[in-house]
């Protein structure tokens, strides 16, 4: 499936990548990692991370002009800016005291990938209430369509009502708000009543007690979202595709595409979060919006900008 056709101008959009705990993803590629051994990589590749950071390559790869928003630490934080705006994507930084934060990714060629997450460093009661501040005046910008993405972890010091409170402040200014996130957060954001909510099996069985196997109870869980709060909610199966389901829908759709084997899926979910942000600013039906996103699972982000390109079909039932 190539770029599909725009019902609206995607650039008459306005996309907010807000990024509570963004990081610099570092990728090591070794051949063989052994635990407990001395390893020496092959490759190492530094780049901007956390989920909103790649939502917006994502985002920036389908033609749209995503902003970004987030904390910014150190060295570690002036990195991820460059990063960020060497890709061409704007950015609304708030300073931080300590350090973002470096995510670790150990992919060994020969298909195993081993990941290590830092928490992130302290955010105080100030910086916070600046971020709040920022994002307020960025969600009020004048535009056909506006659409805050408000995805990724919480750092130490945010409090777990972050979510909830983004997610209020974007629809007061008219703003649709997509959420991803987890565990008690997610509960807290859930009950604000996001526009959509898009979150994989585990964290989608954390948060309603749905045992997900099939896209079935995928379709269960999906719903139970909605009762939760959700407006719309899509669980990813990993290869199994995508369940999506509206509240007011009678059908839950499965979307899937030919299933292909990534180096790397670190940033996959992130991906089809903006492949559904990009179909909802262009005026896509939700049957197309989940076909975007499936394909664009299949999208490896960590060196750059994707093409928005995808090998097989997809379907709906």
């Amino acid at each position: 499936m190539n770029k599909p056709a725009a019902h609206s101008d995607p650039l008459a959009s306005a996309f907010f990548c807000v990024s509570l705990n963004p990081a610099i993803d570092t990728r090591l590629i070794l051949n063989g990692f052994l635990p407990g051994r001395v390893n020496r990589v092959a490759e190492v590749y530094r780049t901007p991370g956390g989920k909103a950071a790649h939502v917006a390559m994502a985002l920036k790869g389908l033609g749209a002009i995503p902003t970004w928003i987030g904390f910014s630490g150190g060295a570690t934080g002036r990195e991820l800016l460059a990063g960020l705006r060497l890709l061409e994507i704007e950015t609304m930084a708030i300073s931080t005291g300590q350090s973002s934060r470096v995510n670790l990714e150990i992919l060994d060629t020969q298909g195993e990938v081993t990941e290590i997450l830092e928490p992130g460093g302290t955010i105080t009661q100030s910086e916070w209430s600046e971020f709040q501040q920022v994002c307020t005046r960025a969600f009020q910008l004048l535009a056909d369509k506006k659409i805050a993405v408000i995805s990724g972890s919480l750092p130490p010091g945010v409090p777990t009502e972050a979510c909830a409170a983004l997610v209020t402040s974007a629809q007061s200014a008219n703003c649709l708000a997509f959420v991803d996130s987890s565990g008690l957060p997610l509960s807290k954001a859930l009950a604000g009543g996001p526009d959509l909510v898009k979150i994989n099996r585990e964290e989608a069985e954390f948060v309603t007690q749905v045992a997900i196997r099939d896209p079935i109870s995928a379709a269960l869980a999906s719903r139970k979202l909605l009762d939760l709060g959700a407006n719309s909610a899509v669980v990813s199966l990993g290869d199994r595709g995508l369940v999506g389901v509206r509240k007011h829908d009678r059908l839950a759709i499965h979307a899937w595409s030919v299933p292909l084997r990534p180096k790397s899926t670190v940033g996959c979910g992130d991906s089809a979060l903006a492949g559904l942000a990009f179909a909802a600013a262009t005026g896509l039906s939700f049957e197309q919006s989940l076909a975007l996103a499936v394909c664009l699972r299949n999208v490896e982000l960590p060196r750059g900008i994707p093409r928005p390109h995808c090998e097989g079909r997809c379907f709906a039932h």
